[in-house]
Formats: structure tokens, C-alpha cells, sequence
């Protein structure tokens, strides 16, 4: 099975995606199934992992719907408050939806130290039991902070979101790749090839731009704990679906077909539990 192992949909209002500001007006509009389907199909992608975009437990809601009525989305990273005191009961209510595989919060807007909170680490350990993996979103500057959760939880499973977000159009990558070979070291780690377009100059990006960090992830974390997701349509501000998926495609030409399948599927449907 191939996996695009994150994308999202939305209804767009300026209101809850203020954060699609001017410079992103080609994602200025709806996002939904529909739009998203026949460019699995043209691509020969099974179907997909949606993640959350709003922190709102409605939006997981809604998502587990569009999950029921389309087949091809295989899973849902939805959203839910970690430091909760009432963390349990939600846990036990969102566990009826086979669906839903795991939770995300958007901590690439928070400060530095906010995943350090004792009810942050508290909270995720709570997933365990309920077997919910947990997405980690972040720049680098919070890097430290992730390292700090994974040798906290070493029974959760993480997974290191658009690979953790480096500054490739200033070419910036040394402290950025000690980190993320730090982190690598915790086996319940995984890390998705993903919105890596949108981190380049948007205009003049070049496949061999994204290469050194590329040569990073695969160091790092081997072609068992990689997974290709295309952050559609985030991603379309700095180019097609096919333009992000031919820069991993063309990039792990040099590994063999059983690689390739697990990088492009398998650890996927591994690490989210896809049926």
C-alpha cells in the first residue's frame, strides 16, 4: 500500500486559518476529499493519513466523517488538549473511531519549553494505553525540547513532523542535523518526508536543495522509520503535488524497491496502524 502519510482539508474562513496570510493566497479556498483524490490516483498513492489543522476536538469530528465516507483516507491525526485534566474521559470517547490513529498539537506556536511542561509529559503518556501515536510539530529552535519528550516517554510513539521544519532556503542545517541525530537514537521515533517546499525559497527552489537534508534523515533514521507525506495542500504555495513528490521520488532512486516501498507506505501503515 502507498501512503501519503500527511495532508490536510479545510473550509477556508480568514478567521480560523489566519495563518494563511497574504503571501499564501493560492491556498486562500477550500481544501476537500474531492480536491485531493484524483491526485492520489494520477499518482498512484492508495490513500492517506489526514492530520489536524485547527485545534478544535469538532475538526476531529469532522475528519473522522470525511474518513467514513471516503476510503482512500486511511487514518486521522486529530487534535486534543494534552494537559487536560479530563484527558482520560476524552481519550475513552475518541477510541470508538478505528479511524482515528493518533494526536497532533500545533507547538511549532508555542515557546520554547512548552512540550517540558509536567502536564504536556503527563498527557502524552496517557496516549500509550490507548495505543494513539503522537505527531510532533516544531521549528528547530524547540529541537531540544523534542529530544526531552522522547527520553521522557519511551513508550510512546512519535513521529517528527515535515522534518522538523529546518531553514533550507538559508541553507541552514548544522545544529538542526545534532538534534535530529540525537532524537534518531530513541527507536520509537519515526520522521515523515514532508513539507520541505514550503521551508526552501518558494520560487527558486531546486530538487538538490533538499538533498543534504535529505542525506540527514536517512543517516538518521534509516529507511525503516522514514515516511513520505506531501503536506497538500500547504505545500502547493511553493509547488504542484507532483513537483514535492518528485524531490523524494528522484532522491530515493538510488535505494532498492523494498526500501522505496517501506518509505513510501509500509512504515506508515506500521507506525499509524493502517488497515
Amino acid at each position: 500500500m502507498t501512503i501519503d502519510a500527511h495532508q490536510h482539508f479545510w473550509h477556508y474562513n480568514a478567521k480560523d486559518y489566519a495563518w494563511i496570510d497574504e503571501s499564501m493566497k493560492a491556498i486562500q479556498r477550500d481544501f476537500l476529499p474531492a480536491d485531493l483524490e484524483p491526485l492520489l490516483n494520477k499518482n498512484g498513492i492508495d490513500g492517506c493519513v489526514l492530520v489536524q489543522v485547527n485545534q478544535s476536538e469538532q475538526e476531529n469530528i469532522d475528519f473522522l466523517k470525511f474518513a467514513d465516507l471516503y476510503s482512500f483516507i486511511k487514518g486521522v491525526v486529530g487534535w486534543i488538549d494534552i494537559r487536560a485534566d479530563n484527558l482520560p474521559e476524552r481519550l475513552k470517547f475518541f477510541s470508538q473511531f478505528q479511524k482515528l490513529k493518533g494526536f497532533r498539537h500545533i507547538v511549532q506556536g508555542e515557546p520554547v519549553g512548552f512540550m517540558q511542561q509536567e502536564s504536556f509529559i503527563d498527557g502524552l503518556k496517557k496516549l500509550v494505553s490507548f495505543g494513539y501515536t503522537y505527531d510532533i510539530l516544531i521549528y528547530p529552535k524547540q529541537l531540544k525540547d523534542a529530544l526531552h519528550i522522547v527520553r521522557e516517554c519511551p513508550d510512546n510513539k512519535f513521529v517528527i513532523d515535515h522534518i522538523a521544519k529546518p531553514d533550507i532556503k538559508n541553507k541552514e542545517i548544522s545544529r538542526w542535523s545534532n538534534y535530529m541525530k540525537e532524537i534518531a537514537r530513541h527507536e520509537q521515533v519515526y520522521c515523515k518526508v514532508s513539507g520541505m517546499v514550503t521551508e526552501a525559497d518558494w520560487y527558486n527552489w531546486k530538487k538538490e536543495d533538499f538533498y543534504i537534508y535529505l542525506d540527514t534523515v536517512l543517516e538518521c533514521f534509516g529507511t525503516n522509520r522514514l515516511m513520505y507525506g506531501s503536506d497538500w495542500p500547504v505545500c502547493l504555495v511553493a509547488g504542484a503535488y507532483e513537483d514535492q513528490l518528485s524531490i523524494v521520488q528522484s532522491y530515493f532512486e538510488k535505494l532498492t524497491q523494498t526500501e522505496k516501498d517501506k518509505i513510501f507506505g509500509e512504515n506508515a501503515v506500521r507506525f499509524y496502524g493502517i488497515h
